[in-house]
């Protein structure tokens, strides 16, 4: 996933609201959004693929209310092929039981041996929740560098942008996607309504100006391609947009559309009520 938009006890209505575009190769065999049969707590898409570990997720949320996200970091040189695959962090934390704070500590040597990722977490049912921002790597000058020791943050209410870099790193899509999400969230209210609106401002496919491209070791064509919140390319792509929203009262919904090389292939939703909720309002 390269593009999550969250916005975290800053709507008066909803404690949590995540919006994501997840980028890939068309051909990486991919499971939609589904209740997980050996876990039916889970709902999450899932990652085919075979790769080294267990099969992972980039999203998911629980019955109980344990959101997890992950994205990449962007940083083609220091690629490690053997390392195991970052889904796997995302999954093991909503199969389990552990506060995001006691889930990082735990695991804080495993991370050292993953490529760069950001990992977002929450769990909704406890009765302080906090959602948290890690990543196993760190920005020193402009080098991304492996971190030795792990330094979670626990988010303040706001509005943020998390992309293949740092958090709230300023790439022209954050930043004009972040604005786009304030926006529509000013007009939300409350009732999950607007779902298609939301939806829509994931699919700008407007590159950055040549000025603001990042640099991240990649060529200029991809540089370029990859700046639009929406990418299409012949081989890679934008896969799938979700929208997550859950009410202070514990009902949620959940939408994903996906998509292929061609065109738009499907739209699900899946709304409830989560299990042993406690009321996040304050």
């Amino acid at each position: 996933m390269c593009l999550i938009l969250t916005s975290w006890q800053s709507h008066p209505h909803y404690p949590l609201v995540v919006l994501a575009n997840r980028d890939e190769f068309y051909e990486r065999p991919t499971d939609p959004m589904h209740w997980w049969e050996e876990h039916p707590h889970i709902l999450a898409g899932r990652d085919r693929a075979d790769v080294n570990g267990s099969s992972g997720t980039w999203m998911g949320i629980t019955k109980s209310g344990r959101f997890a996200a992950l994205t990449n970091v962007r940083a083609p040189t220091e690629k490690n092929s053997d390392s195991r695959t970052r889904g796997e962090i995302a999954a093991d934390f909503l199969k389990g039981r552990q506060s995001p704070e006691d889930f990082i500590n735990d695991s804080e040597r495993k991370f050292q041996r993953y490529n760069g990722f950001n990992f977002l977490s929450v769990d909704l049912s406890l009765e302080n929740p906090g959602l948290h921002w890690l990543s196993n790597r760190v920005l020193m000058g402009d080098k991304l560098r492996p971190r030795k020791v792990m330094n979670p943050q626990c988010l303040t209410p706001g509005v943020y942008g998390l992309s293949n870099a740092m958090l709230d790193t300023p790439w022209p899509k954050v930043q004009h996607r972040v604005g786009a999400f304030a926006q529509m969230l000013a007009m939300d209210t409350g009732d999950f309504k607007k779902s298609e609106q939301y939806m829509r401002i994931m699919q700008d496919q407007t590159p950055a100006p040549d000025e603001y491209l990042p640099q991240t070791g990649l060529s200029y064509e991809w540089e370029k391609a990859l700046s639009s919140a929406f990418i299409k390319t012949e081989h890679y792509g934008t896969r799938s947009i979700a929208l997550i929203r859950v009410r202070h009262d514990g009902q949620f919904e959940v939408i994903e559309k996906r998509f292929d090389a061609e065109k738009e292939l499907d739209t699900q939703t899946f709304d409830g009520q989560l299990e042993n909720f406690q009321s996040t309002q304050r």
